[in-house]
């Protein structure tokens, strides 16, 4: 993929994932050099946000086929842009994204729209499987982490209630030996 003219259209999260890709595989556009250090950081961190998002697995074919099935729904391009790339699975979704949905669609067609998104634009269940479960893992990091803090600080707590018991001991054992020395 080639850019020709950068303010000539509004771009879909995977083309612009195909076009960092290819910059950073030397292909098509130059790959930054050791001056655009900042260019080369902001293109590692933008694909590595894409990889983990639904754009990964689309094509070509798939936003050609997309753009079709939504062409009955008059929407614009920016709207049709977002449901692409958000690929929303609520009615809620469909009206936050599609300006004065209310009036443009009926409640019949934004459940249609809704089945256009899920059965043209792949790979979102599966994206979100994987995301859950590793939010899920850390959790259970946290958790454990915390728990074991929790017992290393309750350990401190005994060490000191031991110390301070020994303290008094040994303070009850000099008195008595003073005692003693007064006898003297």
């Amino acid at each position: 993929m080639e850019v020709i003219n950068e303010s000539a259209a509004l771009l879909t999260n995977y083309e612009v994932y195909s076009l960092l890709t290819d910059i950073q595989n030397g292909r098509g556009q130059k790959k930054p050099n050791k001056h655009q250090q900042n260019l080369a950081t902001i293109t590692y961190e933008t694909v590595k946000y894409l990889e983990n998002t639904p754009c990964k697995l689309q094509d070509p074919d798939i936003l050609a086929k997309f753009t079709k099935a939504v062409a009955p729904f008059k929407l614009m391009k920016a709207e049709t842009l977002q449901l692409l790339n958000h690929r929303p699975k609520t009615a809620v979704e469909i009206q936050l994204i599609i300006e004065e949905s209310e009036e443009r669609l009926t409640e019949e067609q934004i459940y249609e729209l809704l089945e256009i998104i899920s059965t043209n634009v792949p790979g979102t269940d599966e994206v979100e499987t994987t995301e859950m479960a590793e939010v899920e893992m850390n959790n259970e990091e946290i958790r454990e982490d915390t728990e074991m803090e929790a017992e290393d600080d309750y350990d401190e707590d005994e060490e000191v209630e031991v110390a301070d018991e020994l303290i008094v001991e040994d303070k009850n054992d000099v008195q008595v030996g003073e005692e003693d020395n007064d006898d003297d």
